[in-house]
């Protein structure tokens, strides 16, 4: 497979099947993930490979905090428990974080150069069959979240990578096409 298909084939992927994600098949995609272009090789990427206990915990805290805006008890511990299992059954979970600089350039930079490492580790598990889905949001600097992915002190957790075999393909959306969005410019 060339890039451009890989690219072109790329889902996010929300339900895969019950096949284990192997070692190597992750090991391939951290190393995809370190080739990313970064200013300076600053090397800013930090991931962390969850095993089951750990993407549980990551589910906890984030039902926790799904379950705070519901005003019935009953609700909130079904819905505590219903994306901690959903987490703990991924076949996969890798946490990408970055060290946080002082230098608010190099800061930029390195989040840019993240961004391009879970791209390649995207792209490099569409080659191998694989799928996966980005998740970002305020639960990255929950303490509860942090302490279930290790996260250390400075650095900041960007985006949750969930992998597997996708259980379906779904259709690719419409996007605008690249001459809608360019200016080309003397």
């Amino acid at each position: 497979m060339n890039v451009f298909d890989a690219i072109a084939q790329r889902r996010s992927i929300k339900k895969f099947q019950d096949r284990p994600v192997t070692r190597e098949e992750i090991e391939a995609l951290l190393e995809a993930g370190v080739l990313a272009p970064n200013h300076h090789l600053t090397q800013p990427w930090r991931f962390y490979v969850l095993g089951p206990e750990s993407r549980r915990a990551y589910g906890r805290a984030l039902g926790d905090r799904k379950a705070r805006k519901l005003p019935d008890a009953e609700a909130a511990n079904a819905v505590r428990e219903k994306v901690a299992a959903e987490y703990e059954a991924f076949p996969a979970l890798i946490a990408i974080a970055m060290v946080v600089s002082e230098n608010p350039e190099t800061r930029e930079e390195d989040y840019a150069a993240v961004m391009q490492a879970m791209s390649n580790m995207m792209l490099v598990a569409v080659e191998r069959g694989l799928g996966t889905h980005v998740r970002t949001g305020a639960v990255m600097e929950d303490p509860a979240a942090r302490a279930a992915i290790g996260a250390r002190d400075g650095e900041r957790v960007v985006g949750m990578l969930s992998i597997g075999v996708p259980f379906e393909a779904p259709v690719a959306k419409a996007r605008q096409g690249a001459t809608e969005v360019t200016t080309w410019v003397d």
